[in-house]
């Protein structure tokens, strides 16, 4: 075997299926200690539902811990019966009475109860519901945080939207008329004067504090020219008459007046900044000044009805429908962001809305009105998170157990004092059955595609940008399916589909990870003063904006490290100028960082035009086994990896001596540590699947690689199975093509074969399909199956067996 062209690299790619694993095993903590748990995982389900509390407060429900039982049957069993491969859930509930005369929650019944069967993850990050093999494909959504953007609609309009995780979306808009205001899921514009007044800003001074720069001028050194506004009331010092409400121009009261009145100092807006002049704009077109009516307005616009009597009620609700968790939920990501975007250093544990937050998107609202702040580009990654399986289901059990709280609440009040139990209140058949149906009906949750190794790897590490909460594929537009600066090393440029998801629907590259936040990051070498180092970081799109990335292809001193050549191309901030080696921050670690499996299964990539690698890309996938495998003469060295990662090959879980092989099972002696007699030996069984029938109707057919005898390490490869060779993925045959005119037989996309190829069985491959024939029960008794059949001659009748049954081998 001849390698070509193959550079050392530093960083060994991550295991390709490790998105889909890491994020169910974080949703389940199963070996993580109850105390220990995080609120990403089910813990954080149960601590925001419990404790549950009846209408008339007499019962408390509350959690203490939860634990998972592993599954009962194996994923084969289960779709041989056509199960649904599950786990256990169980939760601590303690059930609490309130004691009438202390008036406390005592006499705890603690139980632990039953609550659903979670569908479990297999060792291949599917899911086996009903017997059937499923998969929850990844979401590509736009992060929770605030956008600015500007609209050019005749008259210029500027808008910031604050994108929360859960809850209405706010809109904040500078219009034509320089109005400044706030809008709620499509309702009424209310005036930031009218605002800030409602939920707690009480005088115009401290509005216009808070969002626009004023300073304090002494009267004396005024020329009575100059265009300010004076944000405070002019009030006559000897009768406390205020003679004039702020904010009011100076030229408005003249300067004579403000010496008249002995009026030394003044706080003061300058006119010819745009903000203030927005501001006071906004203050003259609000036609309800007062706090009161402020209030008032600002209810019956969320509410749609009129305000209660209690003025602070009504504050409270307004506050609460922008400030409290439940209503407007940021989530850490969306703190994260907000953070980010408006320099605040507000803690992450912080997830609902503040008001200084609002105050710090107007005043950023206002810089982009000036042309101080850039607008955001909603398509760049920095700006678009993955939400992966775990986070999906997650949101499921929210929903699951929402409806379990009303049932809870429900039975308190229904059931009998002396008998209720916690046991008694859950009814775990709800849970189930609602998340069954997410995997069922829900959009991400597809039926795999299974018609090779490679595709099942690729459907597993795909993105959408479709389903709940996503775009549609009718309303998406031009921008959000093209390929951005920002995909590069973690979405795959090249791997979409054609039709009318393009761009919709992509496959992550073969070295991105996701962060904590959900954020693609890609791993990049460091290079310090021109020489390239072994020390690795993986960035995020917002992280690497700042920093000059060299291509992996760059010549580099094999020795040294050096970068060689006086001048390099790289790539920064969207553009790619040449810098000197001095100025390269980093290097990429390997030329298919820019690529997804599927892509650099493909030899000479860079030769093909983009239309047709998209093509080759997805016509891989639709490679059915072949009786033969034959692995490429002309490879990538990516072949193993994706036969490996992809869950199909029989892979070694410890070192051992292989001590029985036949086509069915694999027997390993594994050395047992520290054993006490030489007899004392523990064995590995391996199973193989022989002729077993995908999703799709293709072979699945394993066939053992070792032999009787041969030492094996943890983690080679035990078993060849369908479309892989000795561990290789092998699609396809190795074929002499000649391209020549043959007659006019092979005009245009025609080819002409050779007879040897059918004789040989070259391109032969299985498919095994299921019928059924169903016997029905008639008004004159069961229907009969039989070969006896009138007008049907014996030589269509020969494959038929003495009850009229097809025979096997026909």
């Amino acid at each position: 075997m001849k390698r070509v062209g193959e550079k050392p690299e530093p960083y060994e790619m991550p295991n390709l299926l490790m998105l889909q694993l890491q994020s169910f095993a974080q949703l389940l903590e199963e070996k993580v200690p109850p105390e220990k748990r995080t609120k990403k995982s089910i813990h954080g389900v149960f601590q925001e539902i419990f404790p549950i509390t009846d209408i008339h407060n007499k019962y408390s429900l509350e959690y203490v811990e939860y634990r998972i039982d592993p599954p009962k049957r194996t994923p084969e069993e289960c779709k041989e019966k056509s199960l649904t491969y599950s786990a256990a859930l169980w939760a601590k509930l303690s059930l609490k009475k309130k004691s009438e005369e202390t008036g406390q929650f005592e006499e705890a019944i603690t139980q632990e109860a039953y609550i659903c069967d979670i569908p479990y993850m297999t060792e291949r990050g599917t899911f086996v519901i009903n017997g059937v093999e499923r998969v929850i494909v990844n979401q590509l959504h736009r992060s929770p945080g605030v956008y600015f953007e500007t609209e050019a609609k005749g008259t210029a309009a500027y808008k910031a939207l604050l994108v929360p995780y859960r809850g209405p979306w706010v809109e904040i808009t500078i219009d034509g008329s320089k109005n400044i205001g706030i809008t709620v899921s499509k309702r009424r514009k209310i005036p930031v004067t009218r605002f800030f007044r409602a939920i707690g800003y009480s005088g115009t001074e401290e509005i216009f504090r808070l969002l626009v720069d004023t300073t304090k001028v002494k009267v004396k050194d005024l020329k009575g020219d100059e265009p300010y506004l004076i944000i405070h009331d002019i009030v006559n010092k000897e009768t406390g008459v205020v003679l004039k409400e702020g904010p009011v121009k100076l030229e408005d009261i003249g300067l004579q007046a403000l010496k008249d009145l002995k009026i030394s100092e003044i706080e003061v807006a300058d006119l010819d900044d745009p903000a203030v002049d927005v501001i006071y704009a906004t203050y003259r077109q609000d036609r309800i000044k007062g706090e009161e009516g402020a209030i008032g307005n600002v209810y019956r616009t969320l509410r749609y009805t009129p305000p209660p009597e209690d003025k602070e009620e009504a504050r409270k609700y307004i506050r609460d429908f922008f400030f409290s968790p439940q209503k407007f939920y940021m989530g850490e990501v969306g703190r994260f962001k907000l953070n980010l975007r408006l320099g605040l250093k507000t803690p992450l544990e912080v997830e609902n809305l503040e008001p200084e937050d609002i105050v710090s998107v107007v005043k950023a609202l206002l810089r982009l009105y000036k042309g101080e702040e850039q607008e955001d580009d909603v398509d760049d990654l920095s700006n678009r998170r993955v939400k992966s399986v775990g986070e999906l289901l997650y949101e499921q059990f929210r929903i699951a157990f929402a409806r379990l709280s009303k049932l809870i609440k429900e039975r308190m009040v229904l059931s009998d004092d002396a008998s209720l139990t916690p046991r008694k209140l859950v009814n775990p058949r709800l849970v189930t059955a609602s998340l069954l149906s997410y995997f069922t009906t829900e959009r991400l949750s597809q039926f795999l595609d299974q018609t090779n190794p490679l595709s099942e790897l690729t459907h597993k590490r795909r993105l959408s940008a479709l389903g709940k909460g996503g775009l549609t594929r009718e309303t998406a537009g031009f921008e959000v399916r093209d390929v951005h600066p920002s995909h590069y090393g973690r979405l795959c440029p090249i791997e979409t589909p054609e039709g009318q998801n393009i761009g919709l629907i992509t496959s992550l590259t073969t070295y991105a990870k996701i962060d904590r936040f959900g954020f693609l990051m890609t791993p990049l070498r460091k290079v310090k003063n021109g020489y390239v180092t072994d020390e690795i970081q993986e960035l995020t799109p917002h992280e690497e904006a700042n920093y000059k990335i060299a291509p992996a292809d760059t010549p580099v001193d094999p020795k040294t490290g050096k970068i060689l050549g006086d001048t390099v191309w790289v790539r920064y901030r969207g553009a790619y100028p040449l810098v000197k080696p001095e100025e390269v921050d980093f290097i990429d670690v390997s030329p298919r960082q820019l690529v997804s499996p599927s892509a650099s299964l493909i030899p000479f990539l860079e030769h093909d035009d983009a239309n047709r690698a998209l093509m080759g890309s997805n016509m891989q996938r639709q490679a059915v086994p072949l009786l033969e495998p034959e692995p490429p003469i002309v490879g990538t060295g990516m072949e193993k990896k994706i036969a490996r990662d992809s869950g199909s090959v029989v892979l070694a879980r410890t070192n051992g001596e292989v001590v029985y092989v036949d086509s069915k099972k694999i027997v390993l002696k594994v050395p047992k540590r520290g054993r006490k007699s030489l007899l004392e030996e523990k064995t590995e069984v391996y199973e193989l699947t022989k002729f077993g029938r995908s999703n799709q109707n293709t072979l699945i057919n394993q066939r053992p690689l070792v032999r009787v005898g041969e030492k094996v390490k943890a983690g080679q490869v035990l078993a060849d199975a369908s479309a892989t060779k000795n561990g290789e993925l092998a699609l396809g045959k190795n074929l002499l093509v000649a391209f020549i005119p043959w007659y006019g037989y092979n005009f245009e996309d025609a080819i002409v074969v050779s007879e040897n190829l059918l004789k040989n069985d070259t391109f032969t491959s299985i498919h095994i399909l299921e019928y059924e024939v169903e016997v029905r029960e008639t008004k004159l008794g069961p229907e009969e199956i039989t070969r006896d059949l009138p007008n049907v001659s014996e030589e269509e009748l020969k494959n038929l067996d003495d009850n009229g049954i097809v025979r096997i081998g026909a």
